[in-house]
């Protein structure tokens, strides 16, 4: 596998998991901390500090509407309990 190939997987993989989640709104994610030690505003955090290497200046926001697929107050929400 070249590294061409490895990042197209790895990107896929990473689009899977935020479907993934999407999927299982119901899956709080303070439940995700206690188990996984990870949520999505831990990806979102990740996604703006990686793009910040690459000299994309991304906000909070923005990288948390990718990883949440809505505006962040919206998902509070519509499904934090």
């Amino acid at each position: 596998m070249n590294e061409n190939e490895k990042k197209e997987i790895q990107s896929a993989s990473f689009k899977r998991l935020l479907e993934h989640l999407d999927e299982r709104k119901d899956v709080q994610n303070i439940d995700l901390m206690k188990l996984a030690g990870f949520c999505r505003n831990c990806l979102s955090r990740w996604y703006r500090e990686e793009a910040e290497k690459k000299g994309i200046s991304i906000s909070d926001p923005e990288a948390r509407e990718h990883v949440y697929r809505m505006p962040y107050p919206e998902w509070k929400e519509k499904y934090q309990k």
